[in-house]
């Protein structure tokens, strides 16, 4: 897959409790939202264009990598988010998404820096090369919806320093997500035509229609809860960051952490690893 010609959208506040221990829970005071569930925004963390206006310009460079995170200057709050990401066919009309399909998922590291007063979610997520991370193990999906392949599937996550290994997000059943399967999808579409440049929100549609209208998307669902170590210790040169999207009903949480220890997992478990440089 040609990731580079994907935007990139992640969605904020799709797991209960999560924007409260990340301390982001304030940004969204003023997003309304339908039902006390609901996600609070979607935002974007790569649009593939070059005419971007000058205060996203940094949404333009490919924030994605495999097996590395490059440390941000002047940071020292960075903190794994794991996720699953959604590849998806995007499908429009009359300039407008009308449907999304999701072809594979994978384990997602949203990494972000903490920062209060940031003015949008968006300048949280990309510094530069190796901001993130999608696993290389892609899994095809068979249906997303209710008994599809990717119901049978957790999150887990975890911080390695010194050789030393901790779990740094709660083992997380990805149904889970308080929105999920078409429910999701029908909520995403929504907000990427008609999400407002406002508050902590950005404008997907406008761009969507910059972008030239990119048929693929990468889109990271939400991140899982932390533990109590992961929510209060922050990422430093030299920390290994690993996040697993495994199938729970052929691994069990101990035979996970044995392959974390190892950083050996196998065939059918999407894992990324990455090291902080």
């Amino acid at each position: 897959m040609q990731l580079e010609k994907f935007i990139g959208l992640g969605v904020a506040g799709n797991f209960a409790g999560h924007l409260e221990q990340a301390g982001e829970a304030a940004d969204f005071v003023k997003v309304q939202t339908a039902e006390a569930i609901q996600p609070k925004a979607i935002f974007p963390f790569y649009v593939p264009c070059k005419n971007l206006a000058e205060s996203d310009r940094f949404l333009a460079h490919y924030p994605l990598s495999h097996d590395t995170i490059n440390f941000p200057k002047d940071a020292d709050n960075l903190q794994i988010e794991p996720e699953v990401a959604l590849i998806c066919d995007i499908e429009y009309q009359d300039s407008k998404v009308v449907a999304l399909k999701p072809t594979h998922f994978a384990a997602y590291n949203d990494c972000s820096i903490r920062r209060p007063n940031a003015r949008k979610i968006c300048e949280k997520k990309n510094w530069g090369d190796n901001s993130k991370g999608i696993s290389a193990t892609q899994i095809a999906l068979d249906k997303f919806e209710q008994g599809g392949n990717l119901d049978q599937y957790h999150i887990a996550c975890f911080h390695k320093r010194n050789g030393k290994l901790t779990e740094y997000g709660i083992d997380s059943p990805t149904v889970g997500y308080s929105y999920f399967h078409q429910k999701l999808l029908d909520w995403i579409i929504d907000r990427m035509n008609n999400q407002p440049d406002q508050d902590p929100m950005s404008n997907i549609s406008d761009l969507l229609a910059l972008a030239n209208y990119p048929t693929k998307a990468i889109i990271s669902i939400g991140a899982t809860r932390y533990t109590d170590f992961g929510e209060q210790n922050f990422l430093q040169i030299g920390d290994t960051s690993i996040v697993v999207v495994y199938n729970a009903k052929r691994y069990s949480h101990d035979q996970i952490i044995d392959m974390a220890e190892k950083e050996v997992f196998e065939e059918g478990i999407s894992a990324l690893i990455q090291a902080v440089r």
